[in-house]
């Protein structure tokens, strides 16, 4: 399941130039805010022209992270996560949810992502009543997404951020209404209600992860590395599925193989917002499987992505 965000991304209009190492040390203080900082807050989350609005809880004690996100208008939605893992869902997202637990991203290093996007700091902002600090992340190249962050000035989180296409075209708006760390929230608040049923997760080694799952990619973007696999039974069809999760420090993505098994199946390519989802049949020696990418990356990367997938056993020929 993708939840939402707590830092979407982006790119945007203020332009003060300053040093890369300014904004290279707002981003090393958000990753150490998102670990630290308490909080809580409104925020309105935009995409593909649609708006909802969410109530969120942070509390940061006892080495854990526990957060509890709440839809506040529409059909009722919950989460609750733990240091990163959703532990219990409600509402729509069930159905988005599988038995491979979340993967957390890798630790957010400014410097190496350095080397994928070109991050300026560009000037001020004020957002929910506070000043920020706004930051942008400029792909260079054509397979990640472009991100403006208005970092607040008070802990480093992120209050606003713009994801946009490598057209410009804004993708994603995630912005606080309502915002404070002043005082962390209370048990009650991050209490989820009996409606959030509890996920079950399986989680495999990975350091033996492509020996288990017995597919990799020939091609990935540059900067993209696998962070974590796993292989599970669909209930309905019976078949292993396997899923692999890669990400560059910011942006991630995932790639999930099903046997056919002589089943009729189409190969799919839409995008809603900032996601894309391409699937194409393959055939293998062990037979055909469908393999689908899902992520926030642009469509004709997810298609190669989707096109270089291999069996370990056997390099896997396109059905084209």
């Amino acid at each position: 399941m993708r939840a939402i965000p707590l830092v979407p991304l982006l790119l945007g209009w203020l332009a003060l130039p300053a040093h890369a190492d300014d904004a290279q040390d707002r981003l090393n203080r958000l990753a150490q805010a998102e670990h630290q900082q308490s909080y809580t807050g409104t925020f309105v989350y935009e995409r593909n022209g649609s708006f909802s609005t969410h109530r969120i809880w942070q509390r940061v004690a006892d080495g854990k992270v526990r957060e509890h996100l709440l839809q506040l208008d529409g059909s009722p939605q919950e989460v609750l996560r733990v240091n990163g893992v959703t532990q219990c869902v409600s509402g729509t997202l069930e159905a988005g949810v599988s038995s491979v637990p979340d993967s957390p991203a890798r630790a957010f290093d400014a410097a190496r992502l350095s080397s994928w996007y070109d991050i300026k700091a560009a000037g001020t902002s004020r957002v929910a009543g506070r000043n920020a600090n706004v930051v942008t992340l400029t792909p260079k190249d054509q397979h990640r997404y472009g991100i403006e962050l208005h970092l607040d000035s008070e802990t480093g989180l992120p209050l606003k951020s713009l994801l946009l296409s490598e057209k410009g075209q804004l993708l994603e708006r995630f912005q606080f209404t309502d915002f404070s760390a002043s005082q962390p929230p209370t048990e009650q608040m991050l209490t989820p209600s009996a409606d959030c049923n509890a996920v079950q997760t399986v989680t495999t080694k990975m350091d033996n992860a492509r020996q288990k799952v017995g597919w990799r990619s020939d091609w990935l973007p540059p900067g993209f590395d696998l962070s974590s696999s796993a292989s599970r039974k669909d209930p309905d069809t019976k078949n292993q599925v396997t899923s692999l999760m890669y990400d560059d420090g910011l942006a991630r993505f995932s790639v999930f193989v099903e046997p056919v098994n002589g089943a009729a199946v189409t190969d799919i390519r839409t995008q809603l917002g900032p996601t894309v989802a391409v699937s194409r049949k393959v055939t293998t020696q062990k037979g055909e499987a469908m393999v689908t990418v899902v992520g926030e990356i642009p469509i004709g990367t997810a298609e190669r992505i989707a096109l270089s997938m291999r069996d370990d056993a056997a390099a896997a020929t396109s059905t084209n």
